[in-house]
């Protein structure tokens, strides 16, 4: 499936009497309704730079592969996108290459747009085999609907090239023109899945708004909050060399070569935050500093009404703590309570057909949530503030992205990209962040997406830019106890304990909530037969603490199967039981483009003991092994061997989140000697027996 990934946002914008607007550059801006509602469009807005296709050279119809881009199975050859905002026209062009049999998804191509303001026209579509015959797209594209929602319909357009074969060059064009009272703020996704040779970008903006022009008109637009739209801003991440340019008309041309494709490496930061992109704003903010202290303040202004303590709060309070409770103690209480209440995210978030029925409506103040003892994550967060402000404590808010989504990017002017609120709490002084709207998150912990995020926050000065605390390895820890016990033929029988803190138990905890027990504990099965040896089941028996985030989370499994391999003599083990078959990140992967993000730092230790049978002794076991990544990583293992047992224990403890590619080397480095280390085996052998009279 070929999905455009321009996305073309017309938004619907007022115009009213007044003075000149003022315009400026640098981002990515909006237009918005006359009712002060915005129009957020995302339609994936293709279109046609010229109108006549592009005849294939010789060179192009013989390609069977692309030394630019080893292995692809397929390659754009040219990519244009032009955006006119004074006739409200989008148009877009691509020309593609296939290489191999995959490379024909990109046969189909879907258009989703908004009927009511998006119209989509000129579709314009052949493939040209590898010996020059042309087959046009004859057929009408499908016009299906996607949602549908009062007046506001999402359809897409969808049509498949015709007669694609490994070695077609496939070419389509087709415009989009949107309604007068729109405007579109051009989101320039330069990246594809697949390798680019050439790439043309180019956007008219509005006259008032061209670099160097002065509005001559007497009328400006405002925005949802009506405040009057006067500048133009842009913001971009742009491959080596490359340059937004503007021409004496006023145009924005951008001209690239040569562009990678989209980096698909394991443990990446969050893909979108790294790709090369560019995006226009219409803004009321002169600047991108201007955008987030106007957006500060009217985000912390609408919390602090819905978190204002009000009578029915102060009398919540006064039930759950008790004068005497220390500053802490209070907090703890009121955490336990908010977190005891039906988190719809997590849950199921009633209808407004639900909520009449019951007598309810949507929060709108903390008091309403507590009174429906119900809300989103949202509304269980800014109650817990409310709360701590009526407990007499200092607490604030803070606004973040969720970095598995996502990074903070202050040049891209959203303010929704910010998606969760936490809380910060502060005792004498001292910070503590916390997160309520987590379901089964313990206290003074958060969810590994909330830490080392950015985001804004309040603050006694204001709101401020801010990222949040990245977690300790300490916090995060996974530790399996396992008793087993051997028959000369390697049959097992035993038990594991894995006990969890941190992310792991709040991953496994969440699963809970929302699943029924039994497909937990098939989950954790099928996590469990990823590490254990071949020839080993693993069944998780029961779980306790799983209601307790207070609490280690500890899983008890039964073992049973056979383990390793036995000759006449010997018996082969693999020498640690969780790791002989888990997947090493890194090991295979001997170049990096990328940062490396870990989520989350942890601990993982196991200390196995085995019961070896009568008759058999240990008669070689692996060194005491310790592999330092100095202020990184360490991996520990340790063997102790005694009369009928030994006992192995493995400890890998990583202290980092993120890495930078230049560190690559020596993080590979680390984790190739960890895989060659859990790759070891002991070796069992039969017991001489002792001589008569000994």
């Amino acid at each position: 499936m070929n999905l455009i990934p321009t996305i073309c946002r017309p938004e619907r914008a007022k115009r009213v009497e007044g003075p000149a607007a003022s315009y400026r550059l640098p981002g990515h801006g909006i237009l918005i309704t006359p009712c002060a509602m915005l129009l957020a469009v995302a339609a994936a807005c293709p279109v046609l730079l010229h109108s006549q296709f592009h005849d294939p050279t010789p060179e192009e119809l013989k390609m069977t592969a692309d030394p630019q881009s080893p292995g692809a199975a397929a390659v754009y050859l040219n990519l244009e996108e032009v955006t006119d905002d004074q006739i409200h026209y989008r148009s877009f062009y691509a020309r593609i290459k296939v290489l191999q049999e995959k490379g024909k998804e990109l046969a189909t191509v879907e258009i989703p747009y908004d009927r009511s303001s998006v119209k989509i026209h000129g579709i314009s579509a052949r493939t040209i085999h590898s010996d020059g015959t042309v087959i046009p797209l004859a057929v009408k594209p499908d016009d299906l609907l996607i949602s549908k929602a009062g007046d506001t319909q999402y359809n897409k357009k969808v049509f498949n090239l015709p007669s694609v074969e490994v070695g077609s060059i496939l070419e389509y064009s087709y415009q989009i023109d949107y309604a007068d009272d729109h405007s579109s703020s051009p989101f320039w996704r330069i990246q594809q899945e697949y390798f680019v040779h050439k790439a043309h970008y180019s956007f008219f903006p509005f006259k008032a708004f061209r670099p160097g022009t002065q509005n001559e008109t007497s009328h400006y637009l405002v925005d949802a909050n009506g405040d009057v739209v006067n500048t133009l801003i842009w913001w971009g991440i742009l491959p080596p060399g490359g340059a937004v340019k503007s021409d004496i008309t006023g145009r924005f041309n951008l001209d690239l070569q040569d562009i990678p494709p989209i980096p698909q490496e394991e443990w990446m930061p969050p893909v979108r935050s790294l790709l090369y992109q560019v995006l226009f704003y219409y803004k009321s903010a002169r600047s991108g500093g201007d955008f987030w202290a106007t957006e500060g303040k009217r985000w912390s202004k609408s919390l602090d009404h819905f978190a204002e303590p009000t009578k029915s709060i102060h009398e919540a309070v006064a039930g759950l703590i008790a004068p005497s409770d220390s500053d802490l103690d209070k907090a703890k209480k009121l955490y336990l309570a908010v977190q005891a209440l039906d988190n719809t995210d997590f849950s199921r978030e009633k209808g407004k057909s639900e909520l009449k029925q019951l007598g309810l409506h949507a929060a709108k103040r903390a008091q309403d949530t507590w009174a429906q003892k119900s809300g989103s994550s949202e509304d269980i967060t800014r109650l817990y503030l409310a709360m701590l402000r009526a407990a007499g404590l200092k607490a604030y808010e803070m606004r973040v992205v969720n970095r598995d989504r996502d990074v903070f990017n202050p040049g891209y002017l959203e303010f929704d990209q910010l998606d969760d609120e936490l809380v910060i709490l502060n005792i004498n002084g001292k910070e503590t962040l916390l997160d309520p709207g987590e379901k089964m998150c313990p206290f003074q912990t958060v969810h590994w997406k909330h830490s080392g995020a950015g985001g804004v926050r309040e603050s006694a000065d204001g709101r401020i830019a801010s990222v949040t605390p990245s977690q300790s390895y300490t916090a995060n820890t996974t530790l399996h106890t396992g008793d087993i016990t051997l028959d000369e033929h390697g049959a097992a029988t035993g038990a594991i304990q894995c006990a969890m803190t941190g992310q792991e138990a709040l991953y496994w905890r969440q699963k809970a909530f929302q699943n029924d027990l039994d497909e937990v504990k098939k989950s954790f099965d099928r996590w469990l037969a990823d590490t254990v040896p071949d020839g080993i089941e693993a069944h998780v028996d029961h779980f306790l603490g799983m209601d307790r985030p207070d609490l280690n989370l500890l899983a008890v499994v039964k073992v049973t199967g056979t383990l390793g391999s036995a000759t006449s003599k010997r018996l082969f083990l693999p020498a640690f039981l969780f790791e002989t078959r888990s997947h090493h990140p890194f090991v295979d992967q001997a170049k990096r483009q990328e940062p490396v993000d870990m989520q989350y730092g942890d601990q993982v230790s196991d200390q196995v003991v085995y019961h070896l049978p009568p008759g058999l002794a240990v008669e070689s076991a692996p060194q005491d092994l310790k592999i330092p990544w100095e202020g990184h990583a360490v991996f520990v293992a340790k063997f102790k061997s005694e009369p009928g047992t030994i006992t192995v224990t493995r400890t890998l403890a990583r202290a980092f989140t993120l890495a930078k590619p230049e560190e690559y080397s020596t993080l590979r480095d680390f984790y190739q000697k960890v895989s060659a280390a859990d790759q070891q085996q002991l070796i069992l052998t039969a017991a001489p027996v002792p001589a008569k009279g000994n």
